[in-house]
């Protein structure tokens, strides 16, 4: 990282009852390294004692102006989300921080204090499943979606329960500084680093463990293999199930038909490879399996609105 590369600033904002595990997510998700260029504050409504939820509570050094210094802002989930809202000084300090170009970003139940400020009105937001109609019934200006793990509405952004905030972490992450910088969050983190905001956070009907390991595997199978061709059939055969209910039981697990999940990793892949490598795009085409740099010109632009030479410029510059 370069000397002179200022530091991405994340605010971690912890309310009465915060839940330690959405508190943890982004401070450690964001925490300083190398390879992290980001600085990380978790602050309060003012410096000192705030009482968490589950037992814990926290001891904060800094107080709301965090959030004038921040470029992104956390709300973790908090208990009892649907009383009283957070204090008018905490709200107004939100505000201010989305007025001056800050991005805040909700983990769970933290969508109710986001919504409290009017930010949300009109616009997609998520929350814990538990508390979607909830949401809905007190913020009846917001679009709840009770079937997304996470919304990204640009300078908005809400998530699902715990382990979606991660991945809410990861596809900001993968925003600033791209998927080979996110991948490697991931594999440090252990967690999964392909999980699209559009899957669904929670099926009312059991899915068997078996076939949901087996279809697990089956992604991992593919993955390794990009380059190669994957059709409904193959990938159908190596779940051991019918094509029919291969893509039903897929859709209901990643929220995408089998070939959209295989094109958004080829994306993936040819992401990781324009960052990391100095190959081609008619050759990163060939490798992950789209044939040509047409094709992966064309699909490049429609999923991220972009070209690979913009994307690599932007993704390797300061380097």
């Amino acid at each position: 990282m370069s000397a002179s590369r200022r530091l991405h600033r994340v605010a971690v904002l912890v309310l009465e009852g915060a839940k330690p595990l959405d508190v943890g997510i982004p401070a450690q998700v964001f925490t300083t390294r190398a390879s992290m260029p980001y600085e990380v504050r978790v602050c309060g409504a003012a410096p000192g004692l705030v009482t968490g939820g589950d037992g814990l509570s926290y001891h904060v050094a800094t107080g709301l102006d965090a959030l004038a210094w921040a470029d992104v802002v956390f709300l973790p989930g908090y208990r009892f989300p649907d009383r009283d809202a957070p204090p008018g000084p905490v709200l107004d300090a939100l505000v201010a921080a989305h007025e001056r170009g800050a991005r805040l970003a909700a983990i769970s139940t933290g969508a109710f204090a986001l919504a409290a400020t009017g930010l949300l009105d009109g616009k997609r937001a998520t929350t814990h499943w538990h508390y979607t109609r909830r949401l809905a019934a007190r913020h009846p200006l917001v679009r709840v979606d009770e079937n997304v793990l996470f919304v990204d509405e640009g300078d908005v952004l809400t998530s699902a329960g715990a382990a979606s905030g991660i991945d809410l972490c990861l596809h900001i992450l993968r925003g600033d500084l791209g998927v080979a910088a996110s991948n490697h969050a991931a594999r440090r983190l252990v967690a999964a680093p392909y999980r699209s905001g559009g899957q669904a956070q929670y099926v009312p009907r059991s899915v068997p463990e078996p076939l949901g390991e087996r279809f697990a595997a089956t992604r991992e199978w593919a993955l390794h293999r990009l380059g190669e061709p994957l059709t409904l059939g193959v990938l159908a055969r190596h779940a051991a199930v019918s094509p029919r209910t291969f893509s039903r039981r897929f859709a209901d697990d990643t929220g995408y038909t089998p070939m959209q999940w295989v094109l958004r990793a080829r994306i993936d892949m040819s992401r990781e490879l324009l960052e990391r490598s100095e190959r081609s795009i008619e050759q990163i085409a060939a490798d992950v399996g789209l044939g040509t740099g047409a094709n992966l010109r064309q699909h490049f632009q429609h999923i991220l609105g972009t070209t690979p030479s913009e994307y690599r410029r932007t993704f390797t510059q300061g380097e």
